[in-house]
């Protein structure tokens, strides 16, 4: 479901988003396949990092998450805002740990970043409706009240 503001953009602003998101959902698949068949520069990354393994397909299976979520139209900017976080420990890790080219993470946080950005009105509504828990009345309607016979 698009917002007010969503559905007011230009059209070659929508088609940016999705050409942003696509290509991010491309990146995070690769870097997440990379992660979890143990790449030599993976494993040296998060060897580098001390944390080894559990950290490596921790963070592979958030990047699939968010890859997958940056193509599911309502969680786009959620995922986006997701990836975002990861990216930022992703590239405070490279300059303070690793020690590595931090060109690729500072890239890819900006273009999530960018898409967080777009879906911003999007996201805010999602949070809004988990947290007064819209997504279930029709579960709570169905269940009988404190005292109701079913």
């Amino acid at each position: 479901m698009a917002t007010a503001s969503e559905s007011s953009r230009p059209r070659p602003v929508t088609v940016a988003g999705w050409v942003l998101q696509v290509l991010a959902a491309a990146m995070f698949l690769f870097t997440a396949f990379g992660k979890f068949t143990g790449s030599a520069v993976s494993v040296e990354t998060f060897d580098a990092i001390g944390a080894g393994d559990w950290l490596r397909y921790l963070t592979a299976a958030l990047e699939l998450l968010g890859a997958v979520g940056l193509l599911i139209p309502p969680l786009s900017g959620l995922a986006a805002l997701c990836l975002s976080l990861l990216m930022v420990g992703a590239v405070l890790a490279q300059l303070a740990v690793v020690g590595g080219p931090w060109l690729l993470p500072v890239a890819l946080l900006a273009v999530v970043a960018v898409i967080a950005w777009i879906h911003w009105p999007r996201t805010m509504g999602l949070i809004a409706r988990i947290r007064t828990g819209a997504g279930n009345q029709d579960v709570q309607s169905s269940r009988p009240r404190a005292g109701e016979q079913s």
